[in-house]
Order: structure tokens, then C-alpha cells, then sequence
């Protein structure tokens, strides 16, 4: 019976997706909200960036299922039901930010503002972090007025960090479901069915609509998309406790690269909230002479290597072990390596033109 409870919310979640997202790429073309290549970009069609609407009415209905379809024999720990409803309520705020945004392409503060707006959400119903928890004894307590903030800027965190890496078709849903899935997994391990099967309702929604956005996509994913994508897997990674460690690692490819080109643009006196730059990961390896495809394929091997690693060193909910925080400032330490090699070889002269030519020739 809990098998196919699992199954049936993850197989919702992929059917409603597809089924919505291929309505949506008609209804984003009538509606005018498309997405038009920018200077930077790899984008070379005009594509409809409404695809998240449809992500985020498929989660809905997988996580109603997961919630009504529940197995008697299944509970959750108690306030947890509370806290998914402030998580609901949130995912719905994310549609007014969406809609501002695709219409009109807001501004780096305005967007911000939303973002922590929405984060705010679910904190108000009981969703915090609450301590952090140490390898080297028992978690570290956090106040109330340093846990509120403390959680607010993870979730903000997680969302800027999956929507800068929305640069190429099919990178953002792919690595969201690897994550996704790993998140499932530890919950799984702790025994916390009722919270395992949310993220993976995500991955189900995510599968479905990564048929319509690999490249060469028909819809993107929006902001609805991006910011809902973050959103859920840094609600998730808290929810059920002793998994934002693992999120981080999984993750950490594109949070370290967000923090990398934040610091390249700062160091060149730019904004760091405006691209354009070809500054990311990706469009580094790309430069390179990767087409889109391969650089987003290199990109999967990377973050579902660190998510296997993850789960290789399962740690016990108490709190992560040694070998965990060696894995963590190990891959630090990688990922940071990667980037500067990357990006030192990309601004060589006929880098960026290898890539464009590949592009012209339609390699994959």
C-alpha cells in the first residue's frame, strides 16, 4: 500500500505535467508571453515562459493526493500538516510575482522583495530551520530572532540559486529532480513517509515537463518555474529536519556558481543581480565549445555525483558525521577549482567562438 501511494503521486505529478505544460505552450503564444532572445544568452527562438504555471497546478494536485490518498497506517509528526499548508500558500504567492515579472520583466529589488515576501509565508506557520545541527555534539539551538531571518534567506538561497541556473534547456528541471529525489530518499531512510513523498511529487512534475523543455525546448519554465523550484526544495530540505546539509551538497553547483559570479561582477564593479555576462557555469563550458546538450549533460554527471556521494555517507537525523562535513568542504573546494579553471579557460581568445559556431551548425 505504500508503495503505491509513492508511485501514484509521482506518476500524477509527470502526467499532469506533461499534459499541462503542452496546453501551456499554446496558451503562453496567445496570452504574448514569450520569452525573446537577450544579448549573452544562448537562446536563439522566441519560446513561451509559461511552463511553471503548469509545474506548479501539477504539484498541487500530486501533493493533494499525497495528502487525501495517505495510507491509514501512514501519519506524519505533529504541526507537520501546518506547516505544508503555509508551504501551499506560499507556492501560491509565487503566481502575482510570476505574472509582474513575465509581463513586464521586473527589476533585480522588486523580484527580491517578492521572493522574501513569499518566504515569509510558510515561516509564519512554524517552517524554520530551529537549530543546526553539529558533527561535533548536539545541535545548536537557534533564537528566535536569528532562526527567522536564518530560514528566510535559505529559502531566498535556494530560489536565486536554481533561477540563475535556468540558462539552458532542460539544466534547471533536471538538476531540481535530482535533488528532488535525494531529498526523497533521506526522508525515506528516517522513515518520514509523509514528508518523503513531497519532493517527489516535484520530481514527478519536473520528469513531466522536461519532455517539452530539452533542448531544442518549446516552453521554458518562467519565473513560476524557477521560483517554485527553489522554493520547494528549500521548504523540503526543512520541513522534515537533518536535510539542508544534503540539499546544500546536491545543490551546491549551482549555489557556488551563484556565488561566484555575484563576486566576479562585484570585483568588476557591475550589479550583480543584472547578467547578460555569460558569466555562469554553463555558459562557460559552452564557451568552451560544449553544445548545449553535452554542457548540460556534463552539468547532470556533476550534481548527481555529489547527490550520490550524499547518500552514500547517510548520516543519522541527530546530526551529519565527520566524513559528511569533509564530503561538503570537499566538494567546496571542487566546485570552486572547477570554476576558476573553467572560467580561465573560456575568456581565452576563440572560446566564445567555437561554442557559436557549434550553435550555427545545430551540434549536439
Amino acid at each position: 500500500m505504500l508503495l503505491l501511494w509513492v508511485l501514484s503521486v509521482v506518476v500524477l505529478g509527470a502526467v499532469a505535467s506533461y499534459g499541462l505544460v503542452g496546453a501551456a505552450i499554446h496558451r503562453g503564444r496567445a496570452l504574448g508571453m514569450v520569452d525573446l532572445p537577450r544579448a549573452g544568452e544562448v537562446q536563439q527562438h522566441s519560446v513561451p515562459r509559461t511552463g511553471g504555471y503548469a509545474i506548479l497546478i501539477a504539484l498541487w494536485l500530486a501533493v493533494g493526493l499525497a495528502y487525501f490518498g495517505r495510507p491509514e497506517d501512514v501519519s506524519g509528526a505533529a504541526g507537520d500538516d501546518w506547516k505544508l499548508l503555509g508551504v501551499l500558500v506560499g507556492s501560491a504567492a509565487i503566481v502575482p510575482l510570476a505574472l509582474a515579472d513575465d509581463r513586464k520583466r521586473l527589476g533585480p529589488l522588486p523580484q527580491l522583495a517578492g521572493q522574501f515576501a513569499i518566504a515569509g509565508i510558510p515561516v509564519l506557520f512554524g517552517l524554520r530551520l530551529g537549530s543546526l545541527a553539529s558533527p561535533f555534539g548536539a545541535a545548536i539551538e537557534l533564537p528566535f530572532w536569528l532562526d527567522v531571518p536564518l530560514t528566510m534567506l535559505w529559502i531566498v538561497g535556494m530560489i536565486n540559486a536554481v533561477n540563475l541556473i535556468d540558462v539552458m534547456d532542460g539544466l534547471a528541471a533536471g538538476i531540481a529532480a535530482m535533488a528532488a529525489v535525494v531529498l526523497f530518499t533521506r526522508s525515506f531512510w528516517f522513515g518520514q513517509y509523509t514528508i518523503a513523498v513531497l519532493p517527489l511529487a516535484l520530481a514527478g512534475c519536473t520528469l513531466g515537463y522536461l519532455p517539452h523543455n530539452f533542448h531544442p525546448a518549446r516552453i521554458f519554465m518562467g519565473t513560476a518555474g524557477a521560483v517554485l523550484l527553489g522554493y520547494w526544495l528549500a521548504t523540503m530540505s526543512i520541513i522534515g529536519g537533518a536535510k539542508v546539509g544534503t540539499a546544500f551538497v546536491v545543490l551546491g553547483v549551482p549555489i557556488l556558481d551563484t556565488a561566484w559570479v555575484i563576486g566576479r561582477r562585484l570585483w568588476a564593479r557591475r550589479s550583480p543581480f543584472i547578467g547578460g555576462d555569460a558569466e555562469h557555469l554553463p555558459h562557460r563550458i559552452h564557451a568552451l565549445g560544449l553544445s548545449q546538450v553535452k554542457t548540460v549533460l556534463v552539468l547532470y554527471l556533476i550534481c548527481a555525483t555529489f547527490g550520490w556521494l550524499s547518500l552514500t555517507l547517510h548520516s543519522p537525523a541527530e546530526g551529519p558525521t565527520l566524513a559528511k562535513v569533509y564530503l561538503l568542504l570537499g566538494m567546496m573546494a571542487v566546485v570552486a577549482l572547477v570554476l576558476a579553471t573553467v572560467t580561465l579557460l573560456s575568456i581565452r581568445p576563440g572560446a566564445n567562438c567555437a561554442a557559436a559556431c557549434l550553435e550555427r551548425s545545430g551540434g549536439t
